[in-house]
């Protein structure tokens, strides 16, 4: 019996779920990568980084080849830097609507015409307090 597909997919992104992963396939973006110079950028127990290139190994993100000494990782298909590239573009827009709508909350909030905006120190104060 096959998994449906939806559920394969959030299998998927749940592989995405960790930064150490992420920072993993971002930095085999620029080609493949041994294992001592991951280590070397990413700030981990070299046993927490083999953990995490273990999950990304069978979720067939990367794949790993010996080159004498050296466990040289890679992305297994161009179509991973794809969709990290999707997900930075999708986090930008998101953060841009947020910023949009962080201005929109503080353009509502400007005193209406002819009020006098809150002198400094007293925002939260109740009328009449301290008198």
């Amino acid at each position: 019996m096959s998994v449906p597909l939806y559920q394969a997919k959030a299998e998927l992104f749940r592989t995405l779920g960790h930064p150490v992963r992420i920072r993993v396939l971002e930095l085999l973006q620029d080609g493949p990568k041994p294992v001592r110079d991951l280590l070397a950028v990413i700030d981990v127990e070299a046993s927490n980084l083999s953990q995490q290139l273990a999950v990304l190994r069978r979720a067939g993100m990367v794949a790993s080849h010996r080159d004498g000494p050296l466990v040289m990782y890679s992305l297994s298909t161009p179509d991973v830097a794809d969709l990290l590239a999707a997900g930075r573009r999708i986090l930008g827009a998101v953060l841009t609507d947020r910023d949009a709508l962080l201005d929109e909350l503080r353009a509502d909030s400007v005193p209406a015409a002819g009020s006098a905006p809150a002198a400094s120190g007293e925002t939260g104060s109740r009328p009449g307090a301290g008198r």
